[in-house]
This record gives C-alpha cells, structure tokens and sequence, in this order.
C-alpha cells in the first residue's frame, strides 16, 4: 500500500521536532501531526467516506483544519476546501456541483448548511470542540495508528473552485503528483530545510497557503508560526525567530506602513515570497530600501500550482515573476492562432509540466477547450518573455480581477447588480488600489428615475457574494463607453478611473 502525497509527507518529518507554533503558545510536533491526522482519517472512514469522495470544508484555519485536509489525502478522499467568505447561495452551488460525501463547517454555520447539505445527501459535521456533529471529538476516541488509502500520482487530492466567466465556478481537479511535484521543487528552489520557520498568515482554503506554504514546509521538516490572520505588529515580532513568510502584496504594503519594519527587524529572516496578485515594483524597491531584502515574487494559478519563480540567488527582478521553475515549460503565443512569438512580444501564457491540473470537474468541454493538442494548459493571462529569460505578466484576459490575492471575475458581480430594481447594466472593473493590489470597482447605468445610490447597491449585494467580490466603490454612470461592435470598452474605463484609490492609505 502506498499513499503518493502522503508517503513524502511522512518520509520527511521528524517526531519530535515542530511543526506548528500557534499565537496561543501551543505547539505541535510532527508526531501530534501524524496521530491527529491519523485519528480524523479514521474518524472520515466511520462516518462513510471511501476513497475518491469529496470532503467539503468551510472552517475558520486552525491546526485541527489543516489535520482535516491531511485526513482527507490519507484517507483517499478528495478536499474541496471553500473560502470562509462564500454565502449560503454559493455553497448551494459548490455542493450540488461538488456532491460531497461529508461537509465540515463552523458549528455557528451548521444550522444553516444542514438544509442545502440534505438537498444532495451530504452529511454535515463541524470542528468545534465537543456537542452534537463535532468531528474533533469523533476523532478523538480513533486509533491514531492509521493505515493510509492506496493512492497513486494520478489520483485526485483536492478540488479548488475558481470562478467562471460566465458566473459559473470551475473546479480545478488536482492529483496527488500535481500537489507533490510542485512542493518538491518549490522546497529546492527557495532552499527550505527543517532549520525554516514560516510565518504563516494566509488562508488555507485557497492554492497559496494550503499547497504552497504548508505542503513545502511539510515536505522539508520546517516549521511555521501558524496564525489565524495577518497582522503586521505581529509579523515584525515573530520575524526575531522566523525565517521566511510568504504573503501577497497586500503584506508588503501593511508592512511598510508599519514604523516597526527597519532592517534591524528583518536582519534574521533569509527569504519574503510574494503571490496571488500583481506585486507593485514601488513596493519592490520600498521593501529593498527599508529592509535590505529583495521580495521573491512568483507566479501560479489554481489550475496549474506554481509556474515561474524569481531566483532565490540572483537577480530578483521588480515587476517581472522570474523564470519557468524546473520541469515547467513555459511559453508565449499569438493567442487566435496559438503560433509561439519571439521573445519581448506580448501574447496568451501557456505551460505544461507536472503541476498542471488534471482538468475542471465534470466539464469534459471546457477542459478539452483549454488545453492544446500537445498538453499545453491556455493560462488566460497575457505576458511576455524579456531578453534575459524573465516572465513578464501584462495582464489578464477575460478580465479577471485580483483583489488581496483572490480572484474575482467580474460577470459574477455584474450579474448580480444587473438583477436589482433600476439598473439597466453594470461594467466591473480592477482599479489599482495600494492595499488590495486591485479594488472591485462598479459602473452603473440606472433607468430614468431610479433612485439608486452607491450605498444601495453595495447593501444589495452584502447577502449574495463573498465579501471579497463586493465592490470597494460604486458609481453611476450615464452611459458605458463601447465600440462599434457595441462591446463595453473595459480599457477605457480602466483607464479613466486609474486613479480612484490614490489617496487610500495616502
């Protein structure tokens, strides 16, 4: 029997060194991660669950959630983590979509969920200490002495939705070798051994902070201080036994906001990575300056894991996200006719390696729709390669926006404005924004005599999206600039409100 993901994971800790270090003082050694781990995986196993069933999870991060997703790896189970923030008409979605066999959530969101859940026969439980449908203490009366599924490099481990443009979400399968490959070269790449200490302060129901943080630190023996959120006061203090943090750009930009950040704070950390968003060269050069450290910024989806990485030694280049890491082809087409351009000339990023996802869940379609005839995965961004091999991102088709590091297509939100009483259509932008990276931004047309406002619309949208997809401002315009093919000229209005957010944080 042989667990493809798993084994690394076990192969690679030491029992009694640490693992995680939490603000409450607690600590975990790798041995409480493998009995842990072991006792929800049996828990998993008596409430049903069988190898290739999906586990639905919307739990606040702690340790005993990320002990969840690794049940679920060694129970031969499929994660589908699901962000925090996603209301209970989205979760409709993602389960009926999904079929999970189990979903796990706050106990607070429990009577709530327990309804969509018996719509398509999930069975819910929570993490909460003790009480009626706690896992943890299901878990707790479990041998800890597991015997892991048998899963192979081709077998799913997870399935992350990412949003479609058309309003629609897709889930993004990945297999055991999708996650572990790209875990093994990122540990090489960035030099992580069990001497690292992370500071952890993202979400883990997203790509970068449960497969990029978490699976390299697993994988290299390293422990992180694992906190609930980021906030930077405590950033700079753990930074004195730290070595490493990874964040988006949103981090860097609190951080330097801070008068604790000198380069006598930093002087112990060896390496700041940067994610999930366009970092500003401003900030790039500002952090330099202020710290002596070079932020290492790289580039990945949830479809493809990580892609392009800035050297750990050499020249970290501001703007750009380095080079293909190993095993990762990369290249840059005329996006109509898919023929490679040269280098320095702007066109649609595709690649193809390991880390690539296996294809979006149920969609036959749409998968076979965004993969070339030779492997090559159709990225949706728009980039370039400059003359000494650097990964440029210029920008992204479809329009997608990425705000604080998530991803927000703008026909979700639109949809939804369009649907309320007076609006004859909305266009959603990405403005720059100095602490998001991009801010949702609304324009909105209003039929004569509406008596609409910007407060209105954002109150109407408070139930219907995640937090994160609701517009940081809301404007009512006249009219939307088109062109002569009657298609609303996002460029123009991306354009002309390039500099709303300039006096935030000013």
């Amino acid at each position: 029997m042989s667990n493809h993901l798993f084994d690394a994971i076990r192969a690679a800790a030491v029992a009694d060194a640490s693992f995680i270090e939490t603000p409450a003082g607690r600590t975990w050694t790798y041995a409480d991660m493998l009995a842990v781990s072991g006792q929800f995986a049996a828990a998993l196993k008596t409430l049903g669950v069988r190898p290739g069933d999906r586990v639905a999870v919307q739990v606040e991060k702690s340790p005993e959630a990320l002990m969840l997703y690794l049940a679920c790896i060694r129970a031969g189970a499929i994660y589908l983590p699901l962000n925090t923030a996603y209301t209970l008409a989205e979760l409709d979605y993602f389960i009926g979509d999904a079929e999970p066999r189990l979903v796990v959530v706050a106990p607070e969101a429990r009577a709530g969920i327990l309804s969509v859940a018996g719509r398509y026969g999930a069975h819910v439980e929570t993490l909460s200490e003790a009480g009626d449908g706690s896992l943890r203490e299901l878990a707790r009366n479990e041998n800890a002495d597991f015997v892991d599924a048998d899963r192979g490099p081709d077998d799913l481990a997870a399935i992350l939705y990412t949003s479609g443009t058309t309003g629609r979400s897709k889930g993004a399968m990945l297999t055991h070798d999708n996650l572990l490959s790209n875990a093994l070269t990122l540990r090489d790449h960035w030099r992580f051994t069990g001497a690292d200490r992370l500071i952890h302060a993202l979400p883990i129901f997203h790509t970068h902070g449960l497969f990029v943080a978490s699976n390299v630190v697993l994988l290299s023996g390293a422990s992180m201080y694992f906190l609930p959120r980021f906030d930077a006061d405590e950033a700079l203090r753990l930074m004195k036994s730290a070595t490493a943090m990874m964040g988006v750009p949103t981090f860097y930009v609190r951080l330097l906001q801070n008068p604790g950040l000198t380069r006598e704070t930093a002087s112990g950390m060896r390496l700041f990575i940067s994610g999930s968003a366009p970092l500003l060269a401003e900030t790039h050069r500002a952090f330099a300056e202020k710290t002596g450290h070079a932020i290492l910024e790289r580039y990945g989806m949830t479809e493809t894991n990580m892609n392009t990485s800035n050297p750990y030694a050499g020249d970290r280049v501001a703007g750009t996200v380095g080079f293909p890491l190993p095993g990762v082809l990369l290249r840059v087409v005329d996006p109509d006719s898919g023929d490679q351009l040269p280098d320095g000339e702007t066109g649609m990023i595709e690649v193809r390696g390991p880390n690539v996802f296996k294809g979006y869940w149920r969609m036959p379609e749409k998968t076979r729709s965004e993969f070339r005839e030779d492997g090559f995965f159709i990225t949706g961004d728009l980039g370039k390669i400059d003359e000494r091999g650097y990964v440029h991102i210029v920008g992204r088709g479809k329009d997608l926006v990425i705000s604080g590091g998530y991803n927000i297509y703008p026909k979700e939100v639109e949809n939804e404005i369009d649907q309320m009483p007076g609006v004859v259509e909305s266009a959603v932008i990405g403005v720059p924004h100095p602490d998001f990276g991009e801010g949702v931004t609304a324009l909105v047309v209003c039929k004569p005599g509406a008596t609409l406002d910007e407060r209105t619309v954002l109150e109407g949208l408070k139930d219907r999206l995640a937090r994160y997809k609701q517009p940081k401002r809301v404007i009512l315009v006249d009219e939307l600039p088109r062109n002569t093919m009657g298609k609303v000229q996002k460029n123009v209005l991306r354009e002309s409100y390039a500099t709303l957010y300039n006096a935030v944080n000013a």
